[in-house]
Order: structure tokens, then sequence, then C-alpha cells
């Protein structure tokens, strides 16, 4: 069974950090591109950032030179390091994970949601 587990949202103040983790159980499958959305009531969930297998990166420019993805191919985790938080980057965050069946088949996997709250 694959699963995508969410850690490490809080409250924190204007300026401050928060590193948000995502844990991939994936069973035989293997893990392609994982990203970071994040959404707030009303709108459209937002792509944040995304990392592929290979360790390229892709922001979206709100985020550019404050936040930085990561992932650990060894443990199936994936990070979020966000600095300089502001008060607009309040959202649920979501883990996402493209993953690809030992037959070829590619599936689209989120994780739960873990809130993010900068306040000012």
């Amino acid at each position: 069974q694959v699963q995508l587990v969410e850690s490490g949202g809080g409250v924190v103040q204007a300026g401050g950090s928060l590193r948000l983790s995502c844990a991939a159980s994936r069973n035989t499958f293997s893990i392609n591109d994982m990203a970071w959305y994040r959404q707030v009531p009303g709108k459209q969930r937002e792509l944040v950032a995304l990392i592929t297998a290979g360790g390229i990166t892709n922001y979206v420019d709100s985020v550019k030179g404050r936040f930085t993805i990561s992932r650990d191919n060894a443990d199936d985790t994936m990070y979020l390091q966000m600095n300089s938080l502001k008060p607009e980057d309040t959202a649920v965050y979501y883990c996402n994970a493209q993953l690809q069946s030992p037959f070829g088949r590619r599936f689209n996997y989120w994780g739960q949601g873990t809130q993010v709250t900068v306040s000012s």
C-alpha cells in the first residue's frame, strides 16, 4: 500500500522557519517526481516546489530564495525547509508524489496535508 505522511507544520511568527517532511511508504513502487503544494480556503491548490528523482528542483516565484526542497531517496523522504516565512505563506501544505508500479503504470498520490500558520 502506498502512503505519504507529512509532518512539521505549526504556528510561527513572520520571519521564522519551519521544516516539513513527507515520508513515503511505497511497497514495490518507484518514486519519480515529488512536490509540495499549498492551499488556502477558497483558492486553488498551488504548486510550491518540485524535485525530480534526479534532484532537479523548481519553485514558484513567491518562495524562491526562501524555501528549499530536498529528498533522501534512500529513506523515501522529502523535505521543505521554509525560511523567512511571511503571513501569506499560511496554508495547508500537501505532499505529492508520482509513483510507478513494477508494471510501468503511473499513479499520483497525496498526503493528508499539514497546516502552516505564519503570524504577523
